[in-house]
């Protein structure tokens, strides 16, 4: 084709059919049609010419263009070409937008969308706080009703966080291979079958076992939070993530009711049942829960992540971004624990074992701590706590059920959670990450400290009352920097492995709380005094502030 042959002439007009632009003409040459598949801005180069066309992304359909050809295209196709080039004559057309997955995001903002999401994870959430605080519930009930000795009524804590301990790190890794909706879904199938079954059970060893398995379903439930994080902005992501947990409150709030309710008529085991029934509903909501628009595009697929923002835009009533989508480079290696443990990660990592085992070990140990001292009837905890020992039930028939009064005071603690969220959604992303987590920690020291100093049973209950408050606090400033600090690629199996080194801490907690608490009240409360200002100092080690900063995609961009 000769230079002094080939004229361009741009005209544009539109057909009915599909969204298709014939647009212009070569005179003198071969006509060339190209496809609309997004709105998007182009510029056309050629020797006499340099036009901007109307606005919209095209794609040649001649044997001459680079990248995916074809008359027809979706979200995925485009993801793979980013410019068309016909060389003929030096005529060239190039992309000049494009947009990532952190702008799209940033651009639709938080709105309705983000709300059904939070509500629909709330709802796991719910249920996992009712599952926890059914067990301490549960212990002293067992005592009196099964005459348990104190080491198997401590087992039947502990063996919930073994489950949750082995399920953690592999609900994770599934996570990050197969989903975190996938996982959500299945865990807390778990969880509704065998917490039925534990209302089923005939033997304490039966029991034992169901309640594992319960664990391990439970364990899966922190993927929502996962999940939760990678559709939010910036902006709102600290404190959308700790606003959710007012569903932990709700569930335990909903536990203590259900108790006082279920336990003096109906009896324990109409209460595990009962606890299944929010776990229920959100498999049900789970219909209408979407899969993170990250994990989708992490794993190459541009269609779901694109019709997931789509969703988002619609939803917050926000225009989409101009332009292509690019995806990152596909992670190979997803789910894998030693990720984990890269120069970049390492002593992230290690630090995060130590505040979670903290956090889980302390929060635990005072939910466990208040039903044993709340359990002392006629005002004498002063006295016991002077004694420096709770006297131990070697009988059934010596057996105290939890009364009236005590499931108000159970219900008070509970609503202690409130303030140290409410404190948390403001310091957050005032001081930080690391230095909300560390004044936390260094709080439940001085008040769990003070819970020694006995001044009556109301100065008992305000101690304890500060104390979960401030534990409760750190828990949600570490689930909202860890999913931070982990990319994409190993975010879930990052969060699950923290959790399974937290379970461990569950584990140790009962016979601390309600084993040496019946030989050593200030043994007791030293120790976790003492745990708690080690995980303030790891605190101020980590060596990233993850405040106002993006979400990664891979470990090599952490920093």
């Amino acid at each position: 084709m000769g230079d002094d042959a080939l004229r361009v002439q741009y005209k544009s007009r539109r057909f009915d059919e599909g969204d298709r632009l014939y647009d212009g003409d070569l005179i003198g040459a071969e006509s060339v049609e190209f496809d609309i598949t997004n709105t998007r801005r182009s510029r056309v180069k050629s020797d006499d010419q340099n036009e901007f066309a109307d606005n919209h992304f095209i794609n040649g359909s001649n044997e001459d263009a680079e990248g995916d050809l074809g008359s027809t295209r979706d979200f995925s196709n485009m993801s793979s070409s980013a410019s068309y080039r016909s060389m003929g004559n030096n005529q060239e057309v190039e992309s000049e937008d494009t947009f990532t997955i952190e702008q799209a995001i940033e651009q639709l903002g938080y709105g309705k969308f983000q709300l059904k999401i939070s509500c629909i994870a709330g709802l796991a959430w719910t249920a996992d706080a009712i599952e926890m605080m059914v067990l301490s519930i549960l212990s002293p009930a067992l005592q009196c009703a099964w005459g348990l000795e104190t080491y198997k009524q401590s087992l039947i804590t502990s063996i919930v966080f073994v489950g949750m301990m082995v399920g953690s790190t592999l609900w994770g890794s599934l996570s990050d291979k197969y989903g975190r909706k996938f996982v959500l879904v299945v865990s807390a199938a778990f969880c509704m079958y065998f917490g039925i079954l534990s209302a089923l059970a005939v033997t304490w060893i039966w029991l034992l076992l169901f309640r594992c398995v319960v664990g391990f379903g439970v364990s899966g439930g922190s993927q929502a939070v996962t999940l939760y994080t990678e559709i939010l902005p910036v902006k709102a992501r600290a404190k959308s993530i700790v606003a959710i947990e007012i569903f932990w409150v709700l569930g335990s709030a909903f536990s203590t009711i259900l108790a006082f309710i279920v336990m003096p008529t109906m009896g324990w085991r109409w209460l595990l049942a009962f606890s299944a029934i929010p776990l229920i509903i959100f498999i049900a909501a789970c219909f209408w829960l979407p899969e993170s628009m990250r994990f989708n595009l992490s794993r190459g697929h541009v269609n779901a992540a694109m019709k997931t923002l789509q969703e988002c835009a619609d939803t917050n009533k926000k225009p989409m971004p101009l332009g292509r989508l690019i995806a990152p480079p596909k992670q190979q290696r997803r789910g894998q624990i030693s990720d984990l443990f890269t120069k970049e990660m390492r002593r992230t990592t290690f630090l995060l074992w130590i505040i979670w085992f903290s956090n889980t070990f302390c929060y635990y140990g005072i939910v466990l701590l208040t039903t044993e001292l709340l359990d002392i009837q006629n005002n004498d905890v002063c006295n016991a706590i002077a004694e420096g020992h709770l006297p131990d039930v070697e009988c059934a028939l010596d057996c105290q059920s939890l009364t009236s009064k005590n499931y108000l005071e159970l219900l008070w603690t509970t609503a202690a959670e409130v303030p140290g969220l409410v404190i948390v959604f403001f310091s957050i992303d005032i001081i930080g990450r690391k230095w909300s987590s560390a004044s936390m920690f260094i709080l439940f020291t001085i008040f769990i400290g003070l819970v020694a100093v006995c001044k009556g049973r109301i100065f008992m209950i305000i101690m304890l009352f500060a104390a979960r408050c401030f534990i409760s606090g750190s828990f949600q400033v570490v689930f909202v920097y860890t999913p931070e600090i982990y990319p994409t690629s190993c975010r879930a199996i990052g969060l699950g492995a923290c959790s399974s080194m937290a379970r461990f801490g569950a584990i140790i907690t009962p016979f601390i709380a309600q084993v040496l608490l019946k030989k050593s009240i200030y043994a007791t409360l030293a120790i976790y005094a003492v745990v708690a200002a080690a995980a303030s100092i790891a605190s101020l080690l980590l060596p990233v502030e993850t405040k106002g900063k993006q979400l990664q995609e891979s470990p090599t961009a952490v920093s």
